[in-house]
Parts: C-alpha cells; structure tokens; sequence
C-alpha cells in the first residue's frame, strides 16, 4: 500500500516525458497547427505555423523549401541563421561569408556588381565597365575573387614596366596611373595631369612624347622656348629674327598658337592698327631692315602724297605730316581737315564737299574765296533781273543765301521802290513789267500800266505835270497818291 503513490508518480512522470515536443521546449502550440492525425507528415500548403514571427523570414526559394533541409535536428530552434550554415562557400572565403551581400533569396545571380565594387572603393567606370569579373580576379577557379587591392599598379604593373613612350620606369613616375591617365576613357588617352609645368595646349599639344623628349630622357628638359624652336628663329627672315636680335623667348611676341600667328610683337612705338595692321613686316620694312625705320608718315607715303588729285596735295601745299589731316583708317578716309578754317561748306556748297576740283578746277593755291570767282557766270546771265545791267552787287550773299538763288532777300522796297507793300503790292509779275530793257535795270516805267488817259485825268489841276515816268517817281516816291 506505501507502494502505490510512488508507482502512481512515476507513471505521471513517464507520461508527461512522453507527451513533451520533440521540437524543444521553446516551441509552444498545438501539434496540430502543423500535424493532423493520419501521420506525422507535414503539408506546407496547410500549416498554420508563420515562419514571419521569426528572425528568419521565408522569402523567395526559402518559402518553398521542407523544413527539415534546413531544421536537421529535431529541436527547430538549434537551427543557425548563417547563409553558409545552408549553403556551400563556393567562392573559397574570397568575398566573406554573408551570401545576403551580393545575391538575394530569389536568385544565384548577382545584378548588382558596379554597386558593389564601389562599396568596395573601386568603381566601374570607364574601360573597367567593360571587363568581365575574371579579366582582373585571376585565380584557380573563376568562382574565386580573391581581393586584388585598389590600386592602379596591383593590375597594370606590367604596363608600367614595358611601356617606353615614354619609359616610366625609367624616368620614375609615379604608379598611381590616374594622376596622368583617365578612368574614364576607353583606353590609356593620357591626361597629362602632370604635365603643369609646361601646358600642353593650342600648338603644344603633342600626343607623341619624343617630339620633345628626342633623347628619349624625360628629366631635366629645359621649358625655355629656344630649347626647341633654335632652328625656327634662326631660319625665319619675315622678320630676320637673327640680324634684327630679337628676344630667344619666344612668347615675348607669340602666343603658342598654331603657326606662330597672331604674333603680339611689341610695336607699340607705331601701332600696327586700322590701316597699318599689316602682316607682312616687309610692306614697311622694305630693305629687309628692321632698325632705323622712321615713323614719319611721308617716309612711307612719299607716292601717296605726290600722286593725289583730289585735292593736288603738292599743289595746295599741305603738309606732309599725313596725319594732321587724316586718321589711320584704309583709304585715308574720312578726313579731318577743316574746309571751315578757309570756307564753310555750308547750304548748297555742303553737296560739293566730296568733289574738291568743282571750284578747286585750277588748283589749290591762291583760290579766291568771293562768291563771284565761282559764280561770275550765274551772275552774267541772270536777266529776271539783270544782274550786270542793273550793276547789282557781285556779292552774292547781299541778296542770296547758300542754301538756293530762290527767294532772294534784294530790297526794292527800302532801296528804291515799294512794290511788296503798299498800292503796288500784287500788281505786277515780274520784273519786266516795269523793267522793259533787260539789260539797263535802271530804266524803268510806270506808263504800261498807268495809261495817259486815266493819268492826265487825275492830274488836270496840277501845276508842272508831266506825263513821264521820271515825273511820277519824283512826285509819287512811295507809290501813294
């Protein structure tokens, strides 16, 4: 009977081992949410088990795989998280063991190496865009990355050492390939980062190193411009460098433009502007000499002075000093000579500004400047009125502006007669009404209009009448009764 309570706690005992989870203690559901009663067989379509409430998440080939491929013990929280836990390292340790870097659940394949690589501090740029993954991680399998460094010279040692143009081992430069070559080129197109001593640019931008580098030494070369262009000062004879002694350093006068032009000679004691902008020095220099050229104008322009019609400037006499008249403009125009000095061209005579021989016709000398050394003719054939017959004044302007004849600004009322004012006013055409001898405008005529009938009339009672023109000035000088 004493016996009976320790039978019954170890049947309870046993019983209780018997009915705990092979799957750990840690595990605590019913058996059913992943089992039913035909077997122990799991249906992945039908588990209610959530994998999701885990620090494993079932994603992509992972949700599709049974259980026990990766719980292969019993106890399902034994089962380490690490990928190569699951999965053979095929790349040997050469990028790690976190297979989650580069591939994902869903595929073997990697679609993101250019990423990658920069994470790593190396990007894909340029020729390296183009490389395929074993073209640089050489090893005994291709699945293998062993980490090849960063550096430019732990891939293109070999380059550096077999390349002689120019020779960089040679002439010790540096094995970072990035200070002189791009990244981003195709190929091994040279920047030349290294070359600021001496910018190969315009006409210096040589690809060929030996054009300078002839002795196939990279150090030590002179930058001084007469190092390389000796032969070019020597030979060149427009100018003759040598004989005139200009500078050996070239860039005092050229730019390191192509073909030495434009050449920035210092001429700044005679510009070489407007008309003088002349590229051939021997237009000037014409004895092929370069020193004791004067800076006259006439020692250049002798012919242009002694052969110039309009005006004969040798005639005329002006001076030779081309300058006190002209600028530097081509073709010596416009002028600055001042016609005012002498006679303002003004009015009509502006019109004739640009043809000098329309009065200078004999010359430039002694040229009268009266109206009538130009205008004798206008003032001898004039007959509405006769100038010459009347004896009216040969100064033109008396009566004449500049600008035309018409209207003219003769007073015949203040000087003789009123006939723009007063009874005459209206009463007559021209000139000959009363003038009827063109060529004596000091005779004139009152009877053609006034007739002797209607005169004697009105003049019966006057003591001396007289029926003559004469008469009636003297009696009527104003024109009035």
């Amino acid at each position: 009977m004493y016996r009976l309570p320790q039978v019954i706690l170890i049947l309870f005992g046993f019983l209780t081992v018997l009915a705990q989870s092979p799957h750990g203690i840690e595990l605590k559901m019913d058996c059913a949410q992943c089992h039913n009663p035909e077997g122990w067989a799991i249906n992945l379509n039908t588990i209610k088990f959530r994998h999701s409430i885990t620090d494993f998440v079932l994603e992509g080939a992972h949700s599709q795989t049974n259980c026990i491929d990766c719980h292969k013990s019993m106890v399902l929280s034994e089962v380490p998280k690490q990928c190569a836990s699951c999965h053979d390292d095929m790349h040997s340790s050469t990028v790690g063991n976190d297979c989650a870097r580069c591939h994902t659940s869903k595929t073997w394949l990697i679609d993101d190496i250019p990423e990658l690589h920069e994470e790593n501090g190396f990007p894909l740029i340029g020729v390296h865009s183009t490389l395929s993954c074993v073209d640089c991680h050489l090893s005994e399998s291709n699945l293998r990355y062993d980490r090849i460094g960063n550096e430019c010279i732990n891939c293109h040692q070999d380059d550096y050492n077999n390349t002689q143009s120019p020779d960089h081992a040679g002439s010790a430069y540096s094995t970072n390939c990035i200070e002189c070559h791009s990244t981003l080129g195709t190929g091994w197109e040279t920047e030349l980062a290294d070359h600021n001593f001496f910018p190969l640019t315009l006409g210096h931008d040589i690809q060929d190193c030996t054009q300078c580098h002839t002795s196939g030494s990279y150090s030590g070369l002179s930058t001084e411009c007469i190092s390389c262009h000796q032969d070019n000062y020597n030979n060149t004879t427009n100018p003759d460098h040598s004989s005139v002694g200009y500078s050996t350093d070239c860039a005092s006068c050229h730019t390191i433009n192509p073909d030495w032009t434009p050449a920035i000679v210092d001429h700044d004691f005679f510009p070489l502007t407007l008309g003088h902008d002349i590229q051939d020095c021997n237009q000037c220099h014409t004895s092929g000499s370069y020193s004791g050229l004067s800076t006259e104008c006439v020692s250049c322009h002798q012919n242009d002075y002694n052969n110039s019609t309009d005006p004969d400037h040798q005639d005329a006499g002006f001076s030779t000093d081309c300058v006190t008249c002209h600028t530097t403009n081509p073709n010596w125009t416009p002028t600055s000579w001042d016609h005012n000095d002498i006679y303002p061209l003004n009015g009509a005579h502006a019109n004739i500004a640009n043809d000098c021989t329309a009065c200078h016709s004999g010359g430039y000398s002694n040229t009268p400047n009266t109206c009538a050394s130009c205008h004798q003719d206008e003032y001898n054939n004039t007959t509405d009125p006769n100038h010459k017959s009347a004896q009216f004044p040969t100064d033109c302007i008396e009566c004449h502006n500049e600008s035309a004849w018409t209207p003219a600004s003769f007073d015949h009322d203040g000087q003789y007669f009123p006939i723009y004012n007063g009874k005459h006013k209206d009463e007559w055409n021209s000139c000959t009404d009363c003038h009827t001898n063109t060529n004596n405008y000091a005779v004139f005529t009152c009877l053609t209009c006034h007739t002797s009938s209607e005169t004697n009339n009105d003049h019966k009672d006057v003591s001396g009448y007289v029926y003559e023109s004469g008469a009636c000035l003297q009696c009527h000088p104003n024109g009035e009764d």
